[in-house]
């Protein structure tokens, strides 16, 4: 098995460069409260983190070049700076038992420099470079025996012109960099294909064939030090222009398709050698089969509900990892969902600022509000979630309804 921690190593010494050996000092025992964890990123999943850490006792950092932040205005402390910053890189490793990355576009070689300089990454660098690079991922996740759609490599014009014809339609999709529907286009044909590639700067891309596609889903899974994994029920996911909008746990993912999710999702941390929280994207298609599609090296959106949904949320595995602690319970407590909260919600029809009725959707039963303290609402900017939680399934949809009522949402 080959794992990210020497497979760096392995392509330097490829190419003749020196190779100069990593030592993580891994802690025999769990961090003690009062020990320090550190964040790169200042976004509303360091936020949360911050606030789950905290809660456990310890101190948190976070690393960020804005003034202000999400995660930043609630740490203990604030280094702002530059996310490739040496001086401040030096100092986190410093100051924390352990450093993790709330965003998969954090540099790669930020968290190697931590790694060498003493400081535990969870996840380590090259896990996070593979996420960065939908090739490398998609090579990643088929080598962890997990199947994914057909695709192929496009890095100039021509490669378009030597795509199999059964990957039209397709989806073109940008290797670095692309999210929430971003650095992507759908195309019917190769003529379409090569306008999209143009229109994309011609940049690395990957070509993917369109799947028939029953659902969507996710599965979050931790991964101690020690090996030891726990998963979270597969999310059945709704996206609106992209964006996710509604992640749903009340048992509609049927449990054939739940069981094979949670497996491919163990087996991608296992072959990565990872450690932390990972989410794993998965397509399930019309004749049952489940696709992976991506991954991401952090708690991720639909994995929000366990904040409310269960005892150990996504954000406390990823503490108890960074800290040696044991891993939690992750079942559900009842039926569960989250609800994503873009800062369309803040404007009316004319375009005039307005606040969301919060008042209205708390008055309906078993709903928890989230807000990212982000002063700026712009369209299709993430400002929050509500988790809305219920005895039965039935009860969560009604539920769900009324909330997208007082707020004004189409159901996803």
């Amino acid at each position: 098995m080959s794992h990210p921690a020497n497979h760096g190593a392995q392509q330097a010494a490829s190419r003749g460069q020196a190779v100069e050996a990593t030592v993580v000092r891994l802690p025999l025992a769990p961090a003690a409260p009062g020990s320090w964890l550190g964040v790169l990123g200042g976004g509303q999943l360091g936020r949360m983190f911050c606030h789950t850490a905290q809660a456990l006792g310890y101190h948190v950092a976070v690393l960020d070049p804005a003034e202000s932040s999400p995660a930043g205005m609630v740490a203990d402390r604030h280094l702002r700076a530059a996310y490739d910053d040496p001086r401040a890189l030096d100092a986190l490793a410093q100051l924390c038992v352990a450093v993790t990355t709330e965003f998969e576009n954090v540099p790669a070689d930020s968290l190697r420099r931590l790694a060498a300089a003493g400081c535990l990454t969870t996840p380590a660098g090259d896990s996070v470079a593979i996420a960065q690079d939908r090739l490398a991922e998609k090579s990643y996740l088929q080598a962890s025996g997990v199947p994914v759609a057909a695709h192929a490599a496009v890095r100039v014009l021509a490669d378009l012109d030597a795509c199999d014809e059964t990957l039209f339609p397709g989806v073109l999709k940008t290797n670095r960099l692309g999210y929430d529907g971003k650095g992507q286009a759908r195309v019917a044909s190769r003529a379409e294909a090569r306008t999209a590639f143009e229109s994309l700067q011609g940049v690395p891309c990957i070509l993917e064939a369109l799947q028939p596609l029953a659902y969507e889903i996710s599965v979050i899974v931790a991964r101690g030090l020690d090996g030891q994994t726990v998963t979270y029920p597969p999310s059945r996911n709704a996206h609106r222009n992209g964006i996710l909008a509604l992640s749903v746990v009340d048992g509609s993912v049927p449990a054939s398709v739940a069981d094979v999710a949670r497996q491919h999702a163990l087996q991608v941390a296992e072959h990565l050698d990872y450690h932390g929280v990972l989410c794993v994207e998965f397509f399930v298609l019309r004749d049952g089969r489940v696709l992976a599609n991506e991954m991401a090296p952090r708690p991720h959106n639909s994995g929000h509900y366990t904040q409310d949904g269960c005892l150990v949320s996504q954000f406390e595995q990823q503490a108890r990892v960074m800290a040696r602690l044991p891993l939690g319970d992750s079942d559900t407590l009842c039926p569960a969902a989250m609800l994503n909260l873009l800062g369309d919600l803040w404007f009316d029809a004319q375009g005039r600022r307005r606040e969301p009725d919060w008042a209205g959707v708390l008055a309906v039963p078993g709903t928890r509000l989230h807000l990212y303290a982000k002063a700026d609402a712009r369209p299709a900017r993430k400002m929050g979630h509500v988790n809305v939680l219920a005895p039965t399934a039935a009860e969560l949809h009604a539920r769900i309804a009324q909330v997208n009522a007082v707020l004004g949402l189409p159901d996803a």
